[in-house]
């Protein structure tokens, strides 16, 4: 990852990711390029500090995993000054019915999406459910994609009050992980597509992140935690499930 942040470029027209009706159709370049700023500011505004961004042409990657798309709807309301999340949630019509898109070249991995599902759509008294789509409209893309190495996968922060656009899992980085640790790389990007941070936040060097109420403090076992790509939990913890049910009863 690289530690600085390329001076921002006017934006592409055409933008890579699956389309979703909250980010900004395609139109003046000025008109994108000012978008690009305040997601920019809206990242700095969760607590990534600079060094901890990757600029590309479409998007802002932070800590490795997490995509910000310079033309996402930036959430009016300032993030919320515990498990630890955005301050922007998914609506209450669209988080029971996540629709899952599996690109071709995830179907390999079926097994493991669908264990990854359970256990979101398994949390008790939450609104959280997932479902697995072949066709027609879809809410989040998963798609094989080649991060580099040591990045297991990627997800996307919601926006407009729908989940996060786009995971990406890293099948080459992960092919030699156990069946309990692909799932967990599925599961966790799955927690960023609804708003969920890392956990871990402080000791990965991020330098602020919105709690959950009621569900505050470390939690070496949860699936939320970042930088354990191959090593960490593979399950949800209490606090994990507690916090999901929090944010979405």
């Amino acid at each position: 990852m690289k530690n600085m942040l390329f001076p921002l470029l006017l934006l592409c027209i055409c933008f890579a990711a699956c389309k979703k009706s909250a980010d900004l159709p395609a139109g003046d370049p000025q008109t994108e390029y000012d978008n690009a700023k305040k997601v920019l500011a809206y990242i700095h505004d969760l607590g990534f500090p600079s060094d901890k961004i990757v600029e590309n042409a479409n998007e802002f990657i932070v800590e490795e995993d997490i995509i910000f798309p310079k033309n996402m709807q930036v959430p009016d309301a300032k993030v919320k000054t515990e498990q630890f999340y955005t301050g922007s949630l998914v609506s209450s019509g669209n988080v029971t019915n996540i629709r899952l898109m599996v690109d071709a070249s995830m179907t390999s991995m079926l097994s493991e999406i669908n264990s990854a599902i359970a256990q979101w759509n398994g949390v008790a008294n939450c609104s959280i459910n997932w479902t697995v789509v072949t066709s027609g409209t879809y809410d989040v893309l998963i798609t094989n994609s080649n991060l580099g190495s040591g990045v297991c996968g990627q997800g996307t922060f919601p926006s407009g009050g729908r989940a996060g656009n786009t995971i990406r899992i890293n099948k080459a980085q992960i092919a030699g992980n156990s069946f309990a640790q692909r799932a967990r790389t599925i599961c966790h990007e799955m927690g960023h597509n609804v708003s969920f941070r890392h956990t871990n936040w402080s000791a990965i060097g991020e330098s602020s992140a919105t709690p959950v109420p009621g569900v505050g403090g470390t939690d070496a076992s949860s699936i939320m935690n970042g930088g354990q790509c191959g090593s960490g939990a593979t399950v949800l913890s209490t606090k994990d499930k507690q916090a999901a049910s929090a944010l979405y009863p």
